[in-house]
């Protein structure tokens, strides 16, 4: 979407506030999302209230997703109304704002293996109707794909050997021509050999169902990480 740019006040200086992608801003150069729950905080981000809104910012160095859009990430399909699956949820740093972009009409499914994660996860959760914690293996979609239905968007954050195995597991319930964003973590598939080498791997084997859109390189936030934007053939 086009961007929107104005200047506000915060705190008695003037910031420029520019929109960068629906529910996305960037907020003196960083970035934001508007936040759905006002007053909640679900790690140490910063709030910042103006014109009657408040915004979370956006941690890059503590998500992804924040990292490519960041380093130049083109295709965002995650949307207001957005059905997303989210597949290593975590404590819900990402899934967050996930939730804030998505809005009440959207919905993450926010699949978490670890019991101790969900904990935290769980916390978050509880204020954010949008939000539905399943501790479930990703491995196992037959275990949770009753509930979610067919989504929209797929997001992958999961460190595994078989990360491509996974996505291609979960492309069962994402809709026809439906989006995939995933972060390929090279350290998890293979330490011994090279980034690029585990990179190319992954796409090979995921080429057959879905299609390259995009590949972000998201140093220095993330190292020996690729961030790729994928389209479901």
């Amino acid at each position: 979407m086009g961007a929107s740019v104005k200047d506000s006040e915060i705190g008695g200086r003037r910031m420029e506030v520019k929109q960068i992608f629906e529910g996305v801003y960037k907020i003196d150069k960083r970035l934001a999302t508007r936040n759905l729950v006002r007053g909640n905080k679900v790690y140490d981000e910063e709030l910042v209230d103006y014109e009657g809104q408040q915004y979370r910012m956006w941690n890059p160095y503590r998500s992804k997703l924040a990292a490519a859009i960041l380093n130049g990430m083109k295709r965002m399909k995650i949307e207001n109304g957005s059905k997303v699956l989210y597949l290593g949820a975590a404590t819900g740093t990402t899934s967050s704002h996930v939730s804030d972009i998505v809005g009440d009409a959207g919905v993450v499914y926010c699949i978490e293996i670890s019991e101790r994660n969900m904990r935290e996860l769980v916390k978050a959760c509880e204020k954010r109707s949008n939000m539905l914690p399943l501790l479930k293996d990703a491995r196992e979609v037959d275990s949770y794909s009753g509930e979610t239905g067919i989504c929209d968007v797929v997001y992958q954050d999961i460190a595994s050997p078989d990360q491509a195995d996974i996505l291609l597991r979960n492309g069962a319930i994402l809709k026809e021509g439906g989006y995939a964003y995933v972060a390929i973590k090279s350290q998890s598939i293979d330490v011994t050999a090279k980034p690029e080498v585990v990179f190319k791997k992954f796409i090979d084997e995921i080429s057959g169902k879905f299609e390259v859109l995009e590949r972000i390189d998201i140093a220095p936030y993330s190292k020996m990480h690729l961030f790729v934007v994928l389209r479901k053939r």
